[in-house]
């Protein structure tokens, strides 16, 4: 049993007292699990675009203090009750969705979207009792969607934590708690490109160039990158991208540039940015009779998707996907899979380290544009 077992424990946390302002190294005061809660020791975390567009705070409501981070890896260091699937020592990634294994979602096939523990990204308290497990001085800090992985300890709801391969490394593989997962599945499990097939991919950020991983797992013989920066071409065919289109090159919209470039479309495509015209892009390039869409990155609250009904009637598909559509309780772990038997390659998407006292360096090379992922090792 943990000497620390049902105890506040004191530990270091990065916190984002409000918007835009760098994140303050503060010792918090973390509560013991309550029901269906498990209090984990994180060891490694990651920077998303999610925690930068959170931080920054401009377009949705501003929830601070409070800590953010959901891509990481750790250990169970106590559970709370109710909690029979975890103890302490197991090796677990936090996933900012869930899975309850009850609602109508989790027991579908076909649906990752849990109705008790979907993404809420307003709520900064737990659900057992609507309150934070952090505080200073006992001043409450907000969680964020319920993970708040830039503390040395967090606690979670059970429903919300991968158990994984305690061999797994997991300064590798917490990248797979959110972008690489939403990339590589909104390929693998939504788009579903046969081998030797055309895959168009918009966007080539982290979760783009995971989308093309996908792809080449797939066994894709053509993946076509379609970016605005041209500097992100060179490093694209790491991960399988085959040619580039840079819609700035051209004066006619780019799905015409990748119909003519594919004898009528692309068979699949993925859409990584959330610019609305790149959605009517992404849809409008695949081939007419049998070609797959998938959106993936979120547009303004505000955006409207415009295309001919004709689009849809010549027997193009439409889908979106949450997640990659991976169930994280049931999934991720088969996912950890892939990396340990050298099937999906991880080490190519981390390309900084910091220690978690240079925390504030990993947003400053987000914000530049500088390299996918950023590892921040908790004890540096």
């Amino acid at each position: 049993m943990s000497s620390t077992n049902g105890q506040v424990i004191r530990c270091k946390a990065a916190v984002a007292w409000e918007a835009g302002k760098p994140l303050v190294i503060e010792e918090v005061e973390v509560a013991p699990p309550q029901k269906m809660e498990v209090r984990i020791k994180i060891l490694f975390t990651s920077l998303c675009h999610t925690d930068v567009y959170f931080w920054e705070a401009k377009g949705q409501n501003p929830v601070f203090p409070r800590i953010l981070g959901h891509e990481a890896g750790g250990v169970v260091e106590s559970v709370g009750e109710g909690v029979t699937d975890l103890q302490p020592g197991d090796h677990v990634l936090p996933v900012f969705t869930g899975e309850c294994k009850e609602c109508a979602h989790c027991k579908s096939e076909e649906s990752n979207m849990c109705d008790l523990l979907r993404i809420n990204t307003d709520r900064g308290v737990m659900l057992h009792d609507q309150k934070s497990r952090f505080s200073i001085n006992g001043k409450p800090i907000f969680h964020f969607v319920g993970t708040s992985t830039f503390s040395e300890y967090t606690v979670v709801h059970v429903g919300c934590l991968a158990k994984i391969n305690p061999l797994a490394p997991l300064d590798k593989v917490c990248v797979l708690s959110c972008g690489i997962s939403v990339g590589l599945g909104a390929t693998l499990n939504v788009a579903k490109p046969k081998k030797g097939s055309s895959v168009a991919v918009f966007g080539l950020g982290a979760v783009g160039l995971a989308a093309a991983e996908g792809a080449r797992i797939a066994g894709a013989s053509r993946i076509i990158g379609v970016d605005l920066n041209a500097n992100r071409f060179e490093l694209a065919k790491k991960f399988g991208v085959t040619e580039f289109v840079n819609p700035k090159d051209y004066k006619k919209p780019v799905q015409e540039v990748i119909a003519e470039l594919t004898n009528g479309g692309v068979d699949r495509s993925v859409e990584c940015t959330g610019h609305i015209d790149a959605m009517i892009s992404a849809f409008e390039c695949v081939h007419d009779g049998w070609g797959v869409a998938v959106l993936v990155g979120v547009p303004h609250k505000d955006a409207v998707f415009k295309t001919s009904p004709l689009n849809v009637l010549n027997e193009r598909t439409l889908k979106g996907t949450f997640f990659g559509n991976y169930k994280p309780r049931s999934d991720i772990l088969s996912v950890v899979e892939k990396y340990m038997n050298k099937e999906l390659e991880l080490e190519k998407f981390i390309t900084h380290e910091v220690p978690f006292s240079e925390i504030n360096k990993a947003f400053d090379l987000m914000l530049k544009g500088e390299g996918l992922r950023c590892i921040i090792r908790m004890d540096a």
